[in-house]
C-alpha cells in the first residue's frame, strides 16, 4: 500500500472516531461470509459502524486525537474490527445477542466508552449494562417528577371526592 493510501485511510480513520464519542476494538475474523453479513446487517439496525481495519493505521489514528489511548494499543494485534457508535452500550448488547444466539465470534477486545477504557471480553456485561448519557437524564426526569404527579394525583382524587359528595347531598335535597 503507498504511503499516500495510508495517510488518506487514517485521516479517514481519525474523523470517523472524532464523529464517533464511543468505540470497540472487535476480532471477526473467525466470521464466514453470512455470519459477517449478519453482524454488519445488526450494526446498520443498530446504529454501529462496522469497519475492518488495520492495527498500525489505527494506532496512528488514534495517536493524532486528543486524549490518551495507550490501554488500547495491547489489543491491536492480530485481526481487529472497529465499531463505532453515539450510544455506548449498542455493540455491547449487540455482541452478546450475537454470541448468545451462535456462540461464535465477534469477541470484544477492547472499548473506549464515556472517556473510560474497557480491555478484555470479561468486561462485555459490564459495557452491555452502562446507561447512556440520554438515558441517565430520562432517569433523573423521571425521579423529580414522580413527586410532582402524586401530588397532582392526590389533588385529582380530593377534588373528585368532593364533586361526588356534594352531588349526593343535592340529590339528598332534590
Amino acid at each position: 500500500m503507498k504511503k499516500e493510501d495510508k495517510a488518506q485511510i487514517i485521516d479517514s480513520l481519525v474523523e470517523l472516531l472524532q464523529t464517533y464519542p464511543n468505540f470497540y476494538v472487535v476480532e471477526t475474523c473467525g466470521l464466514n461470509a453470512e455470519k459477517t453479513s449478519e453482524l454488519r446487517r445488526a450494526c446498520a439496525k443498530a446504529d454501529v459502524k462496522l469497519v475492518v481495519v488495520k492495527n498500525t493505521l489505527l494506532h496512528k489514528a488514534l495517536e493524532r486525537l486528543e486524549g490518551d489511548f495507550s490501554e488500547i494499543y495491547p489489543a491491536l494485534a492480530g485481526p481487529t474490527s472497529l465499531m463505532c457508535t453515539q450510544v455506548a452500550n449498542a455493540p455491547a448488547k449487540l455482541i452478546k445477542d450475537f454470541v448468545k444466539k451462535d456462540d461464535v465470534l465477534p469477541a470484544l477486545k477492547a472499548a473506549y466508552v464515556e472517556e473510560t477504557v474497557y480491555f478484555g471480553a470479561d468486561q462485555l456485561d459490564t459495557l452491555a449494562t452502562i446507561k447512556s448519557k440520554n438515558e441517565l437524564i430520562a432517569d433523573v426526569v423521571a425521579l423529580l417528577q414522580s413527586p410532582a404527579k402524586n401530588v397532582v394525583s392526590a389533588l385529582q382524587s380530593g377534588a373528585n371526592k368532593l364533586h361526588g359528595i356534594l352531588e349526593t347531598l343535592s340529590q339528598k335535597e332534590a
